[in-house]
């Protein structure tokens, strides 16, 4: 599976504890892909570097397979593999009251995206969705909207749409416990003993 994930250059922390958690949770591999702007065939943007980039994961995945699109301010707390266990629409989002939400995380059926090319993602709207013959509908545990939902303690991915919780505005926050958990976890290391314990290496820095 190819995930891609909106890198936003201002925050890549947000992109290092999404990632992190995908990977810890993973039944099977999965090939994580960070949309950075300037390595990619359009300039447009919006409030966000990513913001129509992420239209182009089914051309980025050459319109094969299935691959999925997150934004970067997000937790995954469950096996990401699990989106995929049913038959697909051209894209599937949970459908959430907040309507513009719906592409912050798709799960995409490349083959049925043909028409997302570099040229249109950089003049048209993409964020309607018309572009798909049909949009498929997830379940609300895949995108649960903090600040926004009613809260729950069985998310799957988290998303914190005010604000990832490493400011005092957003600290307090759903979820705030297990995203500082996973961040830390992200840059955590044990000693140099019990990491090189008897190897060379070890002998020759004593």
């Amino acid at each position: 599976m190819r995930i891609f994930i909106g890198y936003d250059p201002r925050q890549p922390v947000a992109f290092q504890v999404l990632a992190h958690s995908i990977w810890n949770r993973a039944s099977k591999p999965v090939d994580i892909v960070r949309l950075q702007l300037n390595q990619l065939p359009i300039k447009r943007q919006g409030l966000t570097e990513f913001t129509y980039s992420r239209f182009l994961v089914p051309y980025l995945s050459d319109y094969t397979g299935v691959s999925v699109f997150m934004d970067a301010d997000m937790l995954c707390l469950g096996d990401i593999h699990e989106l995929t266990r049913e038959p697909l629409c051209a894209v599937s989002v949970v459908k959430n009251p907040i309507r513009f939400e719906w592409p912050s995380l798709m799960v995409f059926a490349n083959s049925l995206c043909r028409k997302l090319t570099p040229e249109y993602i950089e003049t048209e709207s993409c964020f309607d969705l018309k572009w798909a013959n049909e949009v498929g509908s997830l379940d609300p545990a895949w995108n649960h909207l903090v600040g926004y939902d009613t809260p729950r303690d069985d998310a799957k991915i988290v998303h914190f749409t005010k604000g990832i919780p490493i400011w005092p505005e957003t600290q307090e926050c759903e979820y705030a416990q297990q995203w500082h958990e996973e961040m830390r976890d992200t840059v955590s290391s044990v000693s140099y003993a019990d990491l090189m314990g008897r190897s060379i290496h070890a002998q020759i820095a004593a």
